[in-house]
């Protein structure tokens, strides 16, 4: 029994939460882009925004970004640079900074959206629930770090590393090399692949609306001039600017 669990949630899990995640958000950008609305509080409340937001999203970058580079880069290419137990050491650091740091702003607006009832009131159950989820997954990872570094020899890395690794190829690896972790491990694991399954159905897809197209925009924009009536009466009929 134990053996299907884990294999239902680390081999089939992954696929249904990623499927979930593309196919979803590749149909509400398509179909629902103009529809969803920011809903920001910042006009209910100014406080705590500011430095909430901006230690969230620094934090939250960061870690991405981290957990992508040091779980999906193969072994092979990065010990050519350094070992395995100082790459343990750089991300038990540098994700227990970025951790610590996207923990407090996360705080602030979680608190933000309990306590000020005006807040609480025009949030919806998605909104506060993926405050919350984000928040016990900081809180799990955070609770790895003490573990990691009882493993400074990088053992327990290289098992999720290749776990992930084999998702992302297709390959994926024996779910009973994991039974071995931590219970934090396999929460925060679960967790964040839920976080990828309710993704296209929270405010969250505004992640895709990031103004990167424009950097591939093709042309010029024409408008139309402001110059008075009199000085275009005055320029010749070849050079009238069209209505």
């Amino acid at each position: 029994m134990r053996d299907y669990v884990f294999h239902l949630l680390f081999v089939w899990y992954p696929y249904i939460c990623l499927t979930v995640f593309l196919l979803g958000s590749l149909i509400r950008f398509d179909r629902e882009q103009y529809t969803w609305r920011a809903s920001s509080s910042q006009l209910l409340r100014k406080r705590q925004l500011r430095w909430g937001s901006n230690l969230f999203h620094v934090g939250i970058l960061f870690l991405l970004l981290g957990h992508a580079v040091g779980l999906l880069t193969p072994t092979s290419l990065y010990t050519l640079v350094i070992t395995v137990e100082q790459k343990q050491l750089i991300a038990v650091a540098a994700g227990g900074i970025a951790g610590v740091v996207c923990f407090a702003g996360l705080t602030m607006l979680l608190h933000r959206r309990l306590f000020d009832e005006r807040i609480r009131r025009t949030s919806s159950v998605m909104d506060i629930a993926i405050l919350a989820l984000l928040w016990l997954q900081l809180c799990l990872g955070l609770a790895t770090l003490p573990s990691s570094l009882a493993h400074s020899d990088g053992s327990v890395m290289l098992v999720l590393s290749h776990w992930a690794q084999g998702i992302v190829t297709l390959n994926p690896v024996d779910a009973a090399t994991l039974q071995g972790l931590a219970w934090p491990y396999l929460t925060h694991l679960v967790l964040g692949m839920t976080l990828f399954l309710v993704f296209p159905f929270s405010r969250l897809v505004h992640i895709w609306s990031a103004p990167v197209w424009y950097l591939g925009r093709r042309g010029y924009q024409v408008v139309r001039t402001r110059r008075p009536l009199s000085a275009r009466q005055s320029l010749p009929a070849d050079r009238q600017p069209a209505e």
